[in-house]
């Protein structure tokens, strides 16, 4: 089958470059310091964020599509590093399932300019949730005390509604293979 292809060809490209010198401090970075304010079959907080190519993006704009909307801590970090391109090499897969990936983080927009032309660049927005600092991450509930975001994805249906959240520890680059669990879920 096509998808599980190339899903196997995606866990073989991409390994998880959280090492132990390359990472946050584990007992400062588990996803404990943030409260969701949203949960499954809410309908998901709209916004309007400026995206590294200058146009601003609303969520309302997808509508009629699914939307993983992926939330990071910060650019320059090797598991956000890892992260992003992944979902661009993926982007294929989740146009199977009607799905738009959406990147944010609290950094400013030339950070972020800088960070996605390092990477090679990404196929989909990034977005700047950094003023008001960091609040479209507080909306969904998952802006740290310390400033930057949980690593959070959220999967929002057509309709706009929240069908599936997941906040992992921000060292953690979450498994590809959750996520097109949770898209398979999808209503038709």
């Amino acid at each position: 089958m096509r998808v599980t292809t190339l899903l196997l060809a995606l866990f073989l490209l991409l390994p998880s470059t959280a090492l132990a010198l390359d990472t946050f401090p584990a007992e400062e970075m588990e996803p404990v310091d943030s409260k969701l304010k949203v949960a499954v079959g809410d309908t998901a907080p709209d916004f309007a964020l400026t995206s590294t190519e200058g146009k601003t993006v609303r969520l309302s704009d997808y509508r009629g599509r699914n939307v993983l909307l992926s939330f990071v801590p910060a650019s320059w970090t090797p598991v956000c590093s890892d992260q992003w391109p992944g979902y661009n090499i993926a982007l294929e897969l989740f146009a199977q399932f009607d799905a738009d990936v959406i990147g944010i983080n609290v950094d400013n927009t030339p950070t972020q300019w800088a960070w996605e032309r390092a990477m090679g660049g990404l196929d989909f927005p990034v977005l700047s949730d950094f003023w008001p600092h960091g609040a479209v991450a507080d909306s969904f509930g998952v802006l740290r005390s310390d400033g930057m975001s949980e690593r959070a994805l959220f999967l929002i249906d057509k309709q706009g509604v929240i069908r599936w959240i997941h906040v992992s520890d921000v060292n953690t680059r979450p498994d590809l293979a959750i996520i097109v669990k949770a898209l398979e879920a999808l209503p038709e």
